[in-house]
């Protein structure tokens, strides 16, 4: 649905920030979503992805980097890193009486408990910075609790933040007035809940035109707008169906249509698909990793399901208890955990499947690094590949990068690697060798 009309900003209720129902309903209204930006991680999506990858950024790493904002990414003239879509900087939402108290004051040192008993305060969002670069998909991923969904509805002031500062596009987000933000709203920030907000008595082509109806769109112009949506998503031929005769991912994929017929720059998803089965979920992870690569939309994505997050996310930010405690690709997190707390996190991801030879490979000898015979990864690859081709070939492979020879790959590299033996400071050192 589109409702922007109506919902311009959230009650500020202290209730449990992460899942409030009010949030939700409200929210489900601002839904001309915007799609996103994922490469399947397994295969070859993937290493086009972990090989370009930059150095994991920690907006609020662990005990004495937590307060400490991440460099903001730079335009240069030279066009290396392009201006970033959305741009976060020490954000808080704070919950209760007199929430503007307590950013910066001692009241923000407090636990939890003793803020709501002292301050009747609940901190769901705290002094949290990032960017999103154009056309990546940006996940934000935590437990219940964390504060990932208080985070993206803060985006686009569902929820009003109680400090800090947003920018889309450059474009101060906070200052923004009620006709700027519902423009924001439907045509630049759109988002896909996990209660996909559909009318029951609309067919599925009126449910996926509806927002460009709100938005004044000719007939004939939106539906054949729509017609084109709900083709892109693979529901051609269920035009005419209500959404009661649809199963939960067909739904969705109709919440996903509606979002992208208002052609906005970025998608917003709040979980989407927690609530399908887990196969369904498989799917529609998918239908997202497709649409991203055949159209680079950015995409902001919540998630519990770390999974879910290391499939589909170019970077990750990790929440805890309202702060991002690990921002990086999902090698770095997987490779290098900032803390015990995303050490747990993640120890029971297959490192072979998410890890490239980059953290595999040695320093290639003269012989080698001349050789233009036996097997060849690129950079990219996951360990897990190489691994199949090393078995296949029974001979160390080469690691290209641009054509040049980075380092080799055999067994031994790849073993230790799945056994957690690499390290860091290994990964690190071997780079530096290949360079």
């Amino acid at each position: 649905m589109s409702g922007t009309d109506t919902v311009d900003r959230m009650p500020e209720t202290p209730e449990t920030p992460e899942t409030p129902d009010n949030a939700s309903r409200r929210s489900a209204d601002a839904k001309s979503s915007r799609t996103a930006t994922g490469a399947e991680r397994p295969a070859d999506a993937k290493s086009s992805r972990t090989a370009d990858a930059e150095p994991a950024r920690s907006a609020d790493a662990p005990a004495t980097t937590a307060e400490r904002a991440p460099e903001p990414d730079r335009a240069t003239e030279s066009g290396g890193t392009a201006a970033p879509v959305f741009s976060v900087r020490n954000l808080w939402k704070v919950f209760g009486h007199r929430p503007e108290r307590v950013p910066g004051s001692d009241l923000a040192d407090l636990s939890p408990e003793e803020l709501r008993e002292q301050a009747g305060c609940t901190v769901a969002v705290r002094d949290v910075s990032f960017d999103v670069r154009p056309g990546e998909v940006f996940v934000v991923m935590g437990l219940s609790g964390s504060g990932k969904s208080t985070l993206v509805r803060c985006l686009t002031r569902l929820i009003e933040p109680t400090s800090g500062s947003i920018a889309i596009d450059g474009e101060d987000v906070r200052s923004m007035d009620k006709n700027a933000l519902r423009e924001l709203r439907r045509h630049r920030a759109a988002m896909v809940f996990q209660h996909f907000g559909l009318l029951p008595h609309r067919t599925v082509l009126d449910n996926v035109a509806y927002g460009l109806e709100i938005q004044g769109m000719a007939k004939a112009e939106r539906r054949a707008r729509a017609a084109e949506m709900v083709d892109k998503v693979g529901l051609a031929g269920m035009e005419a169906r209500r959404p009661g005769q649809l199963s939960g991912g067909q739904q969705q994929r109709v919440g996903l249509a509606r979002a992208l017929a208002a052609d906005p720059e970025v998608l917003l998803f709040d979980e989407p698909f927690s609530a399908l089965d887990p196969l369904i979920r498989r799917d529609m992870q998918e239908e997202v990793v497709r649409l991203h690569r055949d159209e680079g939309r950015t995409m902001v994505f919540i998630t519990h399901d770390l999974s879910e997050a290391l499939r589909i996310g170019d970077r990750i930010a990790l929440m805890r208890g309202g702060r991002v405690v690990q921002c990086g690709t999902p090698e770095e997190i997987v490779g290098s955990p900032a803390d015990d707390y995303v050490r747990d996190f993640v120890q029971d991801v297959p490192r072979e499947q998410v890890l490239t030879v980059r953290r595999a490979m040695r320093p290639a000898t003269l012989g080698e690094a001349r050789g233009d015979t036996g097997p060849t990864v690129t950079a990219g690859t996951t360990v897990a590949e190489a691994i199949d081709v090393v078995a296949r070939d029974g001979k160390p492979a080469r690691v290209l990068d641009g054509g040049r020879c980075v380092g080799i790959v055999d067994f031994k590299c790849l073993l230790n690697v799945v056994a957690g033996l690499d390290g860091p400071q290994r990964g690190g050192r071997l780079e530096k060798a290949a360079a």
